[in-house]
């Protein structure tokens, strides 16, 4: 069997080791790998034994990715498995690591999933229904998620409602009362809100244009809808004026009243 006829600290990396067997480097192991396998000068080593300390080294290095990994912020454990896995890492390691960084408590999917949706929640105002498919794709489980999100009550995605449709009339301010009512509406399903809180914003949100506001919509649509099709006063030309304004939302009473007015 070969044994250890030299231990050389690495130039790069005071932290890895070279390991030389029968005066011939062999292989090299990180500090920590060292002490555990307590490798030195004149130490034999087998087979078995390399390949022990290789696979030891293999999870150290692992490790310390995935501790690098959580560094920048908080990862759920698919997460960390997906990194380790594009880093080429074998399973038996990612394993390993995985359950190391349990016993560290560096990993935690129920505090992961409460932070994610906390922090969504405010920075993004995202609803449940989102968070919910979010959560799902970091890996964490059904019942983990529903816990999670039974703390986001009605009355706090109502306030958060509320919010995407006061941007959604701050934005858009020559729309038709439909329009604005759809605009809002479908903002509000892409983030991830449920129709009966979406109604709900909507029934304690002044949405609705008065008469003048509305013709005044309208007018502006008109305007484009005119240029557009070159509206001359012919029927074939009003009907698509007609067919425009009605796709924007305005009522054909308010669209035959302005174009009685321009002709």
């Amino acid at each position: 069997m070969p044994f250890i006829t030299k231990i050389s600290t690495q130039k790069k990396n005071t932290e890895r080791f070279n390991i030389f067997l029968d005066e011939k480097y062999a292989f090299s192991v990180d500090a920590d790998v060292l002490v555990r396998f307590d490798l030195k000068k004149g130490k034999e080593v087998d087979e078995l034994d390399i390949l022990e300390i290789q696979h030891g080294d293999d999870v150290k290095k692992a490790f310390n990715r995935a501790v690098e990994f959580l560094s920048y912020r908080m990862r759920s454990e698919k997460e960390v498995r997906d990194h380790l896995k594009k880093k080429e890492t074998p399973d038996t390691v990612i394993a390993e690591v995985i359950r190391k960084l349990y016993d560290y408590s560096y990993l935690n999917d129920k505090e992961f999933a409460e932070a994610y949706a906390s922090t969504h929640k405010k920075t993004n105002g995202k609803g449940p229904d989102v968070l919910f498919r979010e959560l799902k794709t970091k890996g964490i489980d059904d019942d983990t998620i529903k816990e999670t999100l039974s703390a986001f009550t009605v009355d706090e995605q109502i306030q958060e409602a509320l919010k995407h449709i006061g941007k959604v009339l701050k934005k858009d301010k020559k729309l038709s009362t439909k329009e604005i009512k759809q605009r809002a509406q479908m903002q509000l399903q892409r983030k991830g809100f449920s129709f009966d809180v979406i109604n709900a914003a909507l029934e304690q949100t002044e949405y609705e244009n008065d008469d003048e506001a509305e013709m005044e919509a309208l007018k502006a649509h008109a305007e484009k809808a005119i240029r557009k099709y070159r509206y001359d006063g012919s029927y074939e030309s009003g009907m698509k004026v007609k067919q425009y304004l009605f796709r924007k939302g305005f009522s054909l009473d308010n669209i035959d009243q302005f174009l009685q007015e321009e002709e």
